[in-house]
């Protein structure tokens, strides 16, 4: 991806009904992907979360964004079994595969990337192995003895975990209070997969099943030529449009995608950028509730959507509160006594309004989907919504 230099773009003015109705069509809600490559190949990247209370974050974001989506169909895609198959189940081989996990350069965030991100997250990675951070940093010396031991046994054995490394000394992890150490043998394995020596092969349950690189990607992925570090500032910024598709740009950023963008003036909101290639969309969007695809209104009956606590829609808090005039916080990490909506609420989204929240609890014993909370806006029904998502995890 190369920047050309063009002569600068005239902003263009719209209301907040006609950016919001832009918003959650270029985001993939009205219009599903065919599938799941299809859509990381939209947004660049599908964030991952291992909490699950009413489904697992990513899976909660994909359900609304590919045709027959169930769960846990995004670990199907990246490893070619589910983490609840047998540890016996053998995950894709290196050249069947075409997309993997690994962390956003520069932030703690896991998520799913189709393999041409690989070479552009080797600069993050070489960083980490030098940097001082206990969590992801370089080893120390227990650690690089350890790694030693596990290099030597994954190329041997194949795919482990670290419960399959039989040794309980301890070591610091870089989380402070209680939580600061844990088993030697699962933090150095998580630091070869944040310096890129190792990554992800399977899930089994909740852990990491980790691999040798050259046994995960195909080998045309980790020959591919390394960007310059020019090239690799561009794709980070074209990458945070692509997964959010309506965005502020620090002027650095919009001047590195200056040719990729459009710059938008939108009521009550600071300076925002779509992708140009999201022009024909948002043209309809502005043109009015009538147009081809985007719908102002939602079909008589349609039920509301469930939205993911990290659903691309509303990352950005202040941007849901300018734009949507939603405030929302994710209080999964909030105190009980201080948390206002509920541990997981799932916002809900009418339209181009959103009318409230639920939060709902898996009870999987039971194979029930219980409502624990949830304030709905007069005269909206979520049965619908909720039965959805019942579905979804195979509950009542």
């Amino acid at each position: 991806m190369r920047s050309t230099r063009r002569r600068s773009v005239a902003t263009l003015t719209l209301t907040a009904e006609a950016a919001r109705r832009f918003h959650r069509r270029a985001l993939g809600l009205d219009a599903p992907h065919t599938d799941t490559a299809a859509a990381i190949a939209h947004h660049g990247y599908v964030q991952i979360d291992p909490i699950n209370v009413c489904g697992r974050m990513h899976d909660l974001i994909l359900r609304n964004r590919v045709a027959n989506y169930a769960e846990g169909d995004l670990m199907r895609h990246l490893h070619g079994v589910p983490p609840d198959a047998p540890r016996s189940a053998a995950p894709l081989a290196a050249e069947q595969r075409t997309a993997f996990e690994h962390y956003l350069p520069v932030r703690g965030i896991l998520v799913a990337f189709a393999t041409e991100a690989w070479p552009h997250l080797l600069a993050s990675m070489r960083a980490r192995e030098k940097s001082a951070g206990a969590w992801s940093g370089r080893l120390d010396a227990d650690q690089r003895r350890m790694a030693a031991r596990l290099l030597d046994e994954i190329a041997r054995r194949g795919p482990l975990s670290s419960e399959d490394i039989a040794d309980d000394a301890r070591s610091f992890n870089g989380w402070s209070g209680g939580w600061g150490f844990g088993r030697l043998a699962r933090i150095t394995l998580d630091k070869l997969f944040f310096h890129g020596r190792l990554l992800i092969a399977r899930r089994h349950d909740a852990r990491r099943v980790y691999d040798l690189p050259e046994r995960v990607l195909p080998a045309s992925v980790l020959g591919a030529p390394g960007p310059s570090a020019g090239e690799t500032r561009r794709w980070l910024a074209h990458l945070g449009l692509r997964q959010h598709r309506l965005l502020s740009l620090k002027k650095h950023d919009a001047a590195l995608v200056a040719d990729l963008v459009q710059p938008l003036q939108v009521e009550g909101c600071p300076a925002l950028f779509c992708l140009r290639e999201d022009l024909p969309l948002l043209d309809a969007a502005a043109s009015g509730p009538d147009s081809p695809g985007v719908p102002f209104t939602l079909p008589a009956g349609a039920a509301p959507l469930l939205l993911a606590p990290l659903d691309p829609l509303i990352y950005h808090r202040a941007l849901t509160r300018k734009l949507w005039g939603f405030d929302y916080t994710w209080e999964v990490y909030t105190p009980p006594p201080k948390r206002v909506r509920g541990y997981y609420a799932l916002p809900l989204l009418s339209g181009t309004e959103f009318v409230g929240y639920v939060d709902p609890k898996a009870d999987r014993a039971k194979r029930k989907l219980r409502v624990v909370k949830r304030s709905v806006r007069r005269g909206h029904r979520v049965a619908g919504s909720i039965a959805g998502l019942a579905k979804f995890l195979g509950l009542r």
